[in-house]
């Protein structure tokens, strides 16, 4: 597939962002009238991208980018073909709409800035999403979807159900990014490439790998959950909490069907294999009907509408698995269709939410005369929903029909679950596209009219485009559908399909599905009591199960807590030293890396022995110390027997900062001793001293025995070479250990640097602590048996 470059696609990918970080600015200035300006930046970014059609549709691809860290194949890149360019267009396209739309709906919000900032960032997250070539610069963009989408469904934090939707929206598609990534480590193992491009031309590598069906559930773990496959999909209609414009941007062309993309995008090198065939059409075809059914049950409009979107991302990987000639063509032409009617649905809700002051559909009635223009918007959307002539959404029904029939029965099962699910997103549709405009005129909450130009625009401009996308289908096909079918494929494919009907069996279905629709909305009410009943009946909810699951784990992880944390410092402490004495003992055991008994340097001067002599002789007084205070002094003899042997082996520097190590430690401890209320001696029982003194003695072997193997090792002087090469050259420093120190391990010693202000603060805040006079009434809390650190006297301490 021939290529050409791109070094500008950069620019339209940061607009976003860059308009996020002025949204608050603007908005404090201008007002509402803010929108017309922040949406400057995604249609500048749709204008870029519009741009790309005429040389896409030829078949090429436009890839660019920069290498990150060219030794990890690691780059920042990206790639446009007929898949990604068409949610590229729709992500920037609708999004557009949205702000503008945002401008009118939170207009006089105290946080409006806020909200253009969140849904902007949300934008150019979700664009990163589709446009990514790396694999690393696709999952940081997925997560960060979940990020801003946990920002935007939480917006309004006041209230409980915002912060939960928010949350569970994060737990479940943050938890699936995660599951995401190994899949990709999987595929970046299998096949050796971190880049999509160079992965769609590799062929057969990943479906004959033994590590496939684990590479593919584990990508389908992250792509169900970001598309709220059954289980998952009981996250989506929770995230209605958030304000219309998120939930109409959400439902559209962003975060839903971020899932939907990456199986499209895989399929070409994934796809085609049983466990593909069975398990995308299996959890497609129940995520249909399970939307579908609870969308019936719903009396909020934006409800009714998020269940559906539920049943169409089903209906979607139903169609993305299904491996039939028009399969591919059929979810290309379902996937455009959706995003118009649903986002221009979406828009309507809101506006009859806006300016009746309820979305309840039992109270909505009449509504045609007052608010003739959404009206207007809001029948079209419908009509494409419910896959009637002339609106795209006709297009995409009869294509799924021609590549569902068929006389096996897999065919059939899975056209009849189309033809419920499908019949009863009719019934959705023209509940919300018809019911609310139509019938006697009802009393709402606020004086119903027709709202202002940034309401009606974004919908309007929707349902035109599925109406000139229909009725142009030629030219559809040939810039949107046929290059995008063609990705998704992997080899050319040509969309014809148009709105002259064609006779047979796919009209035959199309017929019955508007038949079966029709009843069903005649008796919606019925239907809906009916579901309602049969869904209490079952007492099943995945969203129950998550509560439950949620509870516990967050039990699980207090029990754990109380066993682990049991809030004993003796404990952690030993625990820690048996731990470490473990890994240096048991592994050299383990792997034969014990090293070879050292033999005594016949070499040895006197003064090198004496003050070996003199290290053992403060062991000795450490151990036969009698209080804790000259057990300190005694421990700084070892220190500084050692400083002395660094000086006596030519190494100063390092001579020197022992002996200041060893000053601190002595004045340190014996000033938090002092300050510390005491017991003068040990009260430990024996069997706590044997504990801590083996612990002790093991991690002292320990750590010989790393040494002895590390300094028998042959010298590599290969860094010392370096060192002594570039320290003049480069740091310009003549001491070679201060050049390595200041230059060379400068951010090492910075840390370094900033672990001991941090505990020279500690130490500090154990100086002030002082000592309160108990009252009589206090209650005293004894420390546990045994401490080396007993309090003596029942005070406690207060920090002032």
């Amino acid at each position: 597939m021939p290529e050409t470059t791109s070094d500008l696609t950069w620019i339209a990918m940061l607009l976003p962002f860059v308009a996020a970080l002025l949204a608050p600015w603007l908005t404090a200035r201008l007002g509402a009238a803010a929108a017309w300006v922040l949406a400057l930046a995604p249609a500048l970014a749709f204008v870029h991208f519009l741009g790309f059609l005429p040389e896409i549709a030829t078949g090429e691809r436009v890839t660019g980018g920069y290498a990150w860290v060219p030794s990890l194949n690691l780059s920042f890149s990206w790639l446009l073909d007929g898949l990604s360019l068409t949610f590229a267009l729709l992500i920037t396209g609708i999004g557009a709409l949205i702000v503008l739309y945002a401008g009118g709906y939170m207009k006089g919000h105290p946080q409006q800035g806020r909200f253009f900032s969140y849904i902007l960032l949300f934008m150019g997250a979700m664009l990163g999403v589709v446009v990514s070539d790396s694999f690393l610069m696709l999952f940081v963009f997925w997560e960060l979807t979940s990020i801003t989408s946990f920002l935007l469904i939480g917006f309004d934090h006041a209230r409980e159900a915002s912060r939960r939707a928010a949350l569970q929206a994060l737990v479940v598609t943050g938890g699936g990014g995660l599951v995401l990534l190994a899949g990709l480590i999987f595929v970046w193992n299998i096949t050796g490439i971190s880049q999509l491009s160079l992965l769609l031309s590799t062929g057969d590598i990943l479906r004959e790998s033994p590590f496939y069906m684990a590479a593919l559930l584990l990508v389908l773990g992250g792509a169900f959950t970001k598309s709220a496959q059954f289980p998952f999909h009981f996250w989506l209609p929770n995230a209605m909490e958030a304000p219309t414009p998120v939930s109409a941007y959400l439902h559209s062309a962003t975060m839903v069907k971020a899932g939907v993309y990456l199986l499209m995008r895989l399929n070409p090198v994934m796809g085609g294999t049983p466990a593909w065939e069975i398990l995308l059409p299996f959890f497609g075809g129940i995520t249909l009907l399970v939307g579908a059914v609870l969308a019936v049950r719903q009396t909020d409009l934006k409800l009714m509408l998020a269940y559906t979107t539920v049943a169409s991302l089903g209906l979607l990987v139903m169609l993305t698995g299904f491996d039939t000639p028009y399969a591919v063509e059929a979810a290309v032409l379902y996937l455009v269709a959706h995003s118009l009617f649903k986002g221009g649905l979406f828009m309507v809700a809101g506006i009859i939410d806006h300016e009746t002051g309820t979305r309840d559909i039992r109270l909505l009635g009449g509504l045609r005369k007052l608010m003739p223009i959404t009206f207007a918007a809001a029948i079209l959307g419908g009509i494409s929903m419910a896959g009637l002539p002339p609106l795209f959404g006709f297009l995409a029904k009869e294509e799924i029909y021609a590549a569902l029939a068929g006389a096996n029965p897999r065919a059939i099962l899975f056209t009849a679950v189309a033809v419920i699910g499908n019949a009863l997103m009719f019934v959705i549709a023209f509940a919300v596209g018809l019911k609310p405009f139509v019938g006697a005129e009802t009393k709402t909450p606020k004086h119903a009219h027709e709202g202002p130009i940034l309401l009606w625009l974004g919908p309007l401009v929707l349902a035109l485009l599925s109406f000139g996308g229909a009725v142009l289908s030629s030219l559809s096909h040939r810039y949107v559908t046929s290059p995008m079918a063609s990705a998704i494929d992997g080899e050319p494919q040509m969309v014809t399909i148009s709105l002259i009907p064609h006779v047979g069996v796919p009209l035959a279905l199309s017929v019955l599905t508007i038949v079966l629709g029709v009843v069903l909305y005649l008796g919606l009410e019925r239907l809906r009591a009916t579901v309602d009943r049969v869904v209490i009946g079952l007492g099943i909810s995945p969203d129950r199960g998550f509560d439950h699951f949620v509870a516990g784990l967050v039990a699980l992880s207090v029990r754990v807590t109380r066993v682990i944390h049991n809030g004993r410092l003796e404990v952690y402490i030993t625990t820690t030293f048996i731990l470490v004495a473990l890994v240096l003992l048991v592994t050299p055991v383990v792997y034969g890396e014990l090293p070879a008994v050292p033999v005594w340097p016949a070499d040895l001067g006197l003064a090198e022995a004496a003050f070996l002599a003199i290290a053992v002789i403060g062991v000795a007084a450490v151990l036969s110390a009698r209080d804790r205070l000259t057990a300190i002094v005694c421990l700084g003899i070892q220190g500084f027997a050692l400083a002395v042997l660094f000086l006596l082996f030519g190494a100063p520097d390092l001579s020197f900062t022992q002996f200041m190590v060893e000053t601190l430690s002595v004045v340190i401890l014996a000033l938090v001793m002092t300050r510390l209320r005491l017991s003068l001696t040990d009260h430990r029982p024996l069997i706590a001293r044997l504990l801590d003194g083996a612990a002790a003695i093991a991690c002292g072997i320990g750590f010989a025995l790393l040494l002895i193997r590390a300094t028998s090792a042959p010298f590599d002087a290969t860094l010392t070479e370096f060192f002594a090469a570039y320290s003049k050259a480069i740091a310009h420093g003549a001491n070679v250990v201060n050049v390595i120190i200041v230059d060379f391990r400068g951010v090492d010693t910075l840390g370094e640097i900033s672990v001991v202000m941090i505990t020279g603060l500690a130490i500090l805040a154990l100086i002030r602590v002082r000592v309160a006079p108990a009252t009589p009434t206090a209650s005293v809390v004894s420390p546990p048996s045994g401490s080396f650190g007993d309090v003596k006297g029942k005070k406690k301490g207060k920090v002032k």
